[in-house]
């Protein structure tokens, strides 16, 4: 192609400038898939922390959360666990409605802030492979102020603060990923609910991905001894297979 450039431009002039452009588009190419890849990473992990510590806050910190229609916001981000995917969606718009209200009502509290991030991140991580970028930045940086938000109001809230530490360690640097920052946030977490077993499952997977597989190996097996007594069969599994993984 270049060479065909060449011969109709009888010049080499021509021909650099296309092979300077060309090359400018593919690496453009290049970084744009590597940012799709990571901000969608990112997303999954947002919504998983939703998934994960939405149920923790709609299981065990209910009665904590003074605003009513903070409190509906996680029974309708946990209940949306339990249906079908083609349910989901509209279980967690009306438990984002009642979310928005209630930080409306109180933006004061961050239960009601945290409520909006357990619905978002669930949307998130259904939503993610529809979304432009563009719209998935928006999202991701929608879902950060909300926990920031919650933390400024409640910096022991041990959700809000796992759910920040398993963000920053996911996120690459440059959307502001900090793995040592996010690190120490699950260590609090964890000190602050020690029966917490999500956050231990958080930290053992971070601990595992670092490479302290002693340490992650006892966080899981605390984490399993909690869920084997309260927790579902599918979140015991899961805690299992880590496990395993560790061995």
């Amino acid at each position: 192609m270049i060479l065909a450039l060449v011969e109709r431009k009888g010049t080499t002039h021509g021909a650099s400038r296309d092979l300077a452009n060309t090359e400018e588009l593919s690496s453009f190419a290049e970084v744009s898939m590597n940012y799709a890849e990571r901000l969608m990473h990112t997303l999954r992990w947002v919504g998983i922390a939703g998934v994960i510590l939405g149920g923790t806050s709609a299981r065990g910190h209910q009665s904590e959360i003074a605003n009513p229609a903070a409190r509906e916001a996680l029974v309708l981000c946990r209940a949306a666990d339990g249906v079908p995917l083609s349910d989901r969606a509209k279980i967690l718009a009306s438990g984002l409605e009642r979310a928005e209200k209630a930080v409306q009502e109180a933006p004061q509290d961050a239960g009601a802030h945290f409520a909006v991030f357990c619905n978002l991140g669930k949307r998130l991580q259904i939503e993610q492979h529809a979304l432009w970028l563009l719209a998935g930045l928006n999202e991701l940086n929608r879902a950060r102020r909300e926990l920031d938000v919650a933390l400024e109001l409640a910096p022991e809230y041990p959700e809000a603060l796992a759910a920040k530490g398993e963000m920053l360690a996911e996120l690459p640097r440059f959307l502001g990923g900090d793995a040592q920052e996010g690190e120490r946030l699950l260590r609090r977490a964890v000190g602050l609910a020690p029966d917490d077993p999500q956050s231990r499952v958080m930290l053992a997977s971070l601990l595992r991905a670092t490479g302290e597989p002693e340490e992650a190996r006892m966080h899981a097996a605390v984490a399993l001894h909690i869920l084997e007594r309260t927790g579902p069969s599918t979140e015991v599994d899961n805690v299992r297979t880590l496990m395993a993984r560790l061995e």
